[in-house]
């Protein structure tokens, strides 16, 4: 049998990216074959279809996507999973190593999957594996936000930071979202956002009505020392996005670059955990939180999908639906 699947051997444009044919996988042990409903498309594919698939680290020819959801096809010898369970999957190498989620069934370690009880169509649920999970992540694992904290959000607007402000309410933290552009403020207040300001990569030199203790870097390098300084002391802040296309601090020297007293940490999402995915989902159902997402795409237009990935002209999460 075969199936639907998109396949990349080297860095191509995004008009090169079309459907083509492979082998339905089969099942082995330790990993699971998973019928794929949907998938989120996220800045690292964009990235691996640009500058990364001629690295010998990228196992070429190679199905991208670090995310999907879907069901259970062929559990194969798992005690936890079996046929027909509703289940997301993410990142642990998938679309790197192995292929990903642009295809119709998907051949992946039993590791990265996890059974969810959420009552979510497939489009909406989509939204959520990656992108919330990173930013539940963060705030978390590494900002330790609670209530009471006062959270900054640096690029506020893309799906992370979005998914950041209502996950950080939720938790009870006031909110500050940080972006390029006025016209943004609206929509970012309605997500929860208490406060909005202007990202001119000098935050950290005006007055603000509030200052946060916790910064939320989505942006990375380009402005992570900003950041550090923007904070009160004790401070926190979480590297987590390089949406500045600076992925590295020149000539770092920690002792003079972090001001006393404040933490810098980062956050490495390749390896999700059951726990953490539980943690997740159970906040989103406790306090109604619903995915955002803002354009949806069949496999057949993944090409035009990239496009407005890469550009970032879709406003949003981009979701792909493949078995609807």
């Amino acid at each position: 049998m075969v199936m639907k699947a998109i396949v990349i051997e080297r860095c191509c444009a995004a008009e090169e990216l079309h459907v083509t044919q492979l082998p339905m996988p089969e099942a082995r042990p330790g990993w699971v074959v998973v019928k794929v409903m949907a998938a989120g498309l996220n800045h690292s594919e964009s990235l691996l279809r640009q500058l990364e698939a001629d690295n010998p680290y990228i196992n070429t020819p190679i199905v991208p996507g670090i995310e999907c959801v879907g069901e259970v096809w062929d559990a194969s010898d798992s005690r936890r999973l079996c046929r027909g369970d509703r289940v997301v999957a993410l990142m642990g190498g998938m679309g790197r190593s192995f292929n990903g989620s642009y295809e119709e069934y998907a051949l992946l370690p039993e590791g990265i999957v996890f059974r969810v009880d959420s009552a979510l169509d497939w489009v909406s649920l989509a939204a959520v594996p990656e992108t919330y999970y990173t930013a539940y992540g963060s705030l978390t694992e590494c900002l330790l936000l609670g209530e009471g904290d006062c959270l900054m959000v640096r690029g506020a607007t893309s799906t992370v930071g979005r998914a950041a402000i209502q996950l950080a309410k939720a938790m009870r933290a006031e909110v500050i979202a940080a972006c390029r552009k006025e016209r943004d403020f609206a929509a970012l207040k309605a997500l929860g956002a208490d406060h909005c300001v202007i990202d001119d990569e000098h935050i950290a030199d005006r007055h603000l009505a509030v200052r946060p203790n916790k910064v939320l870097e989505l942006v990375g390098p380009r402005t992570l020392h900003d950041s550090l300084r923007c904070v009160t002391a004790p401070g926190y802040v979480c590297n987590t996005g390089i949406l500045g296309n600076v992925f590295s601090v020149p000539q770092f020297d920690p002792i003079k670059y972090i001001p006393n007293g404040v933490f810098l940490s980062g956050f490495f999402s390749n390896y999700p955990t059951r726990q953490s995915i539980d943690g997740l989902f159970a906040l989103m159902e406790r306090h109604g939180i619903l995915p955002q997402y803002a354009r949806v795409f069949p496999l057949e237009q993944m090409a035009q999908a990239h496009r407005h990935l890469e550009e970032g002209t879709a406003g949003g999460k981009i979701v792909v639906t493949i078995n609807l």
